[in-house]
């Protein structure tokens, strides 16, 4: 039964946990089926058991007939108590094995001993019948002790107390602790008189209850719905097969050998899971998903033994060390455990497996088309084209995008998807960098047809890098990443930020405008930290990073004179060595181009330069950005577009103002309105403005 699957409740009813998990409570009445019978039938032997105990302490017991009896103690009852003490006659406990015994197959299953199983009958009784309350105490001798002491545990299997293998299997590494199937309590007590207690988890197991334990809600989570492993990954080729390797081998291991515990790397969160899940599913192992605290991996591990799965931790903590070496120890429980941290040999004593998820493929086309149901009636494979989408992000992806359709009460479109997308790929880029909504596209860019070629081609790249440069190989190697890098060289105001808006909205993607003030820091090495945060996060998240005035951070290399040209060419240093294990798309606009380290030019997939427009391109951006504005009757823009030599920036913002005077008339726009507009930002620049003479 797998953790996402339906379960049945005790009316035979089907039903399923908050969390996702499988709740198996089997139908009563039926003998093969109904775990209850059994549990039973084992407690009348015990109370068989314990009625022999009682009759053999009380033959001869000056103070059996006394009601105060445990609350103080005779002169009579010392004298009987210095009598030496007869053991009650050994006989071998009752090993059940009916159907549907849920002690025995768990005794079999995690190798439990005839005395380990019947000690922890021994203590979970009065949990289950209340008679053996008042028995406990009569036999304790102590009528406030209603729970099984070591010693009378002892006594009841027949074994002396002073027996030294029968009392180490109450100790807290024998089997039954460590297990977490009996704790000892009371610690300052003497070892004999300690009290038994059975977590309330094992005795709802035991009574057919499978929900999980309270503790775990919340970080349980079910798996990846059923599927093939070519539903979850892409067929592209040697990326398909790397992972179809890799789920075969993993698959093989867990079905044949001994439990293991398995790390798989990820190079982005989420990379790991599908194979996971295939593996499991290969191996016709169900498993448990945990996402949480390293507290509660006791019960996380107690509840794997009782439903007899394994166990998948993602998400793991700053500090894995606690969390590894109790999942290391777990050497009866497979246990898989994905991260994108590279494993340290410092986490744990005895080191893992620790394989290498295969890269998860861009624009999983069988992927969304399944998790949508089918064609949504569009170019799916270009709208999904840019996203690294887990398999189960892709689902919630699909849901989302299909609830956005419905609220606007249309089919769904790309924009429906896309929008979907993002959400599901938040990042914490947020911190270092401001986010914009793209709300252009091309028709928003007035560019000779050379740049507006390149820009197209950048797009390309991003659209297919993973195909071009992982699956055919065209990877440098030296552990180069598949980003992409592009550099917009231009004066001020020609349109590199708006190009790069234009590019991530044709990819579906956030731009990230990174902040300059929350990365450069006077501390030598800070800045370092602070783009390395930049750069791991980009990695990770699908989205577009914008440099603006690169020169800050990619400038040219200085001749080392004193301390700071030795520590600013060190940041320089480092950039390159991180822009060669990229992953992601990231853009750097510059307003001179001869600024940039040459070495950065290299490694740049294509260099945009963006030329000051001439006249017709002028009037053309005129025209667009008067586009949504009432203009009055009239207005010629030949004039001031071949009279005002302005970049697309400047003549936005001649419109602006021109647009707030005629407001403020409450007219239409006018030619006059324009015209001072033009002339205000040729004042703002120092510019002598035509006709006005020198000022």
């Amino acid at each position: 039964m797998t953790p996402d699957s339906t379960a049945r409740t005790a009316n035979g009813t089907d039903a399923t946990t908050a969390d996702g998990t499988a709740a198996h409570v089997p139908k009563c009445g039926n003998a093969e089926c109904d775990p209850v019978g059994p549990l039973l039938a084992r407690l009348a032997v015990l109370r068989d058991r314990v009625a022999l105990l009682v009759e053999h302490r009380s033959a001869g017991d000056p103070t059996a007939g006394d009601p105060l009896r445990g609350l103080y103690l005779s002169e009579e009852a010392v004298r009987h108590l210095l009598r030496p003490a007869e053991p009650l006659p050994l006989e071998r406990p009752d090993r059940g094995g009916r159907a549907g015994d849920r002690l025995a197959g768990l005794s079999a299953r995690l190798g439990l001993t005839e005395l380990d199983t019947m000690l922890l009958l021994i203590a979970l009784a009065p949990d289950l019948d209340r008679v053996f309350e008042p028995l406990y105490g009569y036999l304790n001798d102590d009528v406030s002790r209603r729970r099984a002491t070591v010693a009378l545990a002892l006594d009841l299997c027949g074994i002396p107390v002073h027996l030294a293998e029968a009392r180490a299997r109450l100790h807290p590494t024998a089997p039954l602790s460590a297990l977490g199937l009996l704790t000892v309590e009371e610690p300052e007590r003497p070892f004999l008189s300690r009290s038994l207690r059975v977590p309330d988890r094992l005795v709802a197991h035991l009574l057919g209850d499978d929900t999980p334990d309270a503790v775990l809600a919340g970080h349980l989570h079910p798996l990846p719905a059923p599927g093939r492993l070519e539903d979850v990954l892409e067929d592209v080729g040697e990326q398909q097969s790397e992972s179809t390797r890799l789920v075969d081998r993993l698959a093989a291991r867990l079905t044949a050998g001994p439990p293991l515990t398995v790390y798989l790397r990820e190079r982005r969160e989420g990379d790991g899971l599908p194979c996971v899940t295939a593996a499991l599913r290969a191996a016709g192992l169900a498993a448990l998903r945990f996402s949480g605290p390293e507290d509660h991996v006791p019960e996380l591990l107690r509840e794997a033994r009782l439903s007899d799965r394994a166990v998948v931790v993602t998400g793991l903590p700053d500090q894995p060390t606690s969390l590894f070496r109790q999942l290391i120890a777990a050497t009866d429980v497979p246990v898989l455990v994905t991260g994108s941290r590279p494993y340290d040999s410092q986490w744990c004593d005895r080191d893992p497996l620790v394989l290498e998820a295969p890269p998860r493929h861009a624009g999983a086309v069988r992927a969304w088309s399944n998790a949508l149901g089918g064609d949504p009636g569009f170019d799916l494979a270009a709208t999904v084209a840019p996203y690294h989408l887990a398999g189960d992000r892709v689902i919630r992806a699909a849901r989302a995008a299909r609830d956005l359709a419905d609220f606007d009460g249309a089919p769904l479109s790309p924009a429906h998807l896309r929008l979907a997308a993002r959400q599901q790929s938040a990042s914490g880029l947020e911190q270092h960098a401001r986010r914009i909504r793209p709300a252009v596209d091309w028709r928003d860019l007035v560019l000779p047809e050379g740049p507006l070629s390149q820009l197209r081609e950048l797009a390309l790249r991003a659209r297919h890098r993973d195909r071009v440069l992982g699956d055919w190989r065209l990877s440098a190697g030296g552990g180069r990443g598949r980003g992409v890098l592009g550099l917009f060289a231009g004066e001020s105001g020609t349109g590199k930020t708006l190009s790069a808006e234009v590019v991530a909205a044709d990819l579906g993607l956030d731009l990230y405008v990174v902040q300059l003030s929350s990365v450069v820091d006077k501390y030598i090495g800070e800045t370092e930290k602070n783009l390395e945060r930049i750069f791991t996060e980009a990695d990770r998240t699908d989205a577009v990073l914008l440099f603006d005035e690169a020169d800050a951070v990619f400038g040219k290399r200085s001749e080392v004179k004193d301390a700071h040209d030795r520590y600013a060419n060190l940041e320089s240093a480092y950039l390159l060595q991180r822009l060669e294990s990229f992953d992601g798309i990231a853009l750097l606009t510059t307003n001179l181009r001869a600024n940039i380290d040459e070495a950065f030019t290299r490694r740049l997939d294509l260099i945009v330069d963006f030329p000051f427009p001439d006249a017709g391109q002028r009037l053309a951006l005129w025209r667009h950005s008067l586009s949504h504005v009432p203009g009055a009757d009239g207005v010629e823009l030949d004039a001031v577009a071949a009279g005002f030599e302005l970049a697309g920036g400047s003549i936005r913002s001649a419109v602006v103002t021109a647009a707030y005077l005629a407001a403020g008339r409450g007219d239409q726009v006018a030619a006059g309105d324009l015209l001072e507009g033009a002339r205000r930002e040729y004042r703002k620049a120092g510019r002598l403005v035509p006709g006005e003479g020198t000022w």
